[in-house]
């Protein structure tokens, strides 16, 4: 749920402390819901605030009891690659993923709950680029973060080879996209 879907009190008329918004960033708590949380206690203090985030953050994942976030990496077999150069083109799927999770809140928020319920993550085939975009487009489709890595072609490949697609969800729409798959 995106924290503004739910407006706090005089939500719209006042602003929020921004020493009391700092310390809340500081404890990894997305800016928006920083500052609806802030709203929501009238700006009494940072430790207010935080006591109200995740306090409603606990009782919105108890109702979340059942939803389970996945990674995927599809790995592209066509290149033949060796197993240290797919184990490198999965930490950069991975990490190219997380960064990409930075841009939207509602990625953040999903890139959290993955991680708070055990970030499961997995490596599958894919048999060929085009098979790659083809599951890319899919996934983006379905609103579903995506990452494809091109390689540098320093060593295996050659420059700009897609090497590893990466897609995080919700488990069961990631199933969805990947489910078909074989494990690498």
């Amino acid at each position: 749920m995106e924290p503004s879907e739910q407006p706090g009190p005089d939500s719209g008329s006042q602003d929020v402390n921004p020493v009391f918004l700092q310390q809340l960033r500081e404890l990894d708590i997305p800016e928006e819901a920083a500052k609806q949380a802030l709203l929501h206690t009238r700006n009494v203090s940072a430790e207010e605030a935080a006591m109200y985030y995740f306090n409603k953050l606990e009782n919105e994942e108890e109702g979340d009891d059942d939803l389970m976030f996945k990674m995927v990496f599809v790995v592209n077999m066509d290149l033949a690659m060796g197993v240290g150069k797919v184990a490198a083109q999965v930490g950069h799927a991975a990490v190219g993923l997380y960064q990409a999770l930075q841009e939207k809140n509602s990625w953040r928020e999903m890139a959290w709950k993955w991680d708070h319920s055990g970030a499961k993550k997995v490596v599958v085939q894919g048999t060929n680029v085009a098979h790659l975009l083809e599951l890319q487009a899919l996934a983006m489709s379905l609103s579903l973060p995506t990452y494809l890595v091109q390689d540098a072609g320093l060593t295996q490949v050659e420059s700009g080879s897609r090497t590893v697609l990466a897609i995080m969800g919700e488990e069961e729409m990631v199933n969805n996209v990947t489910g078909s798959l074989k494990l690498l």
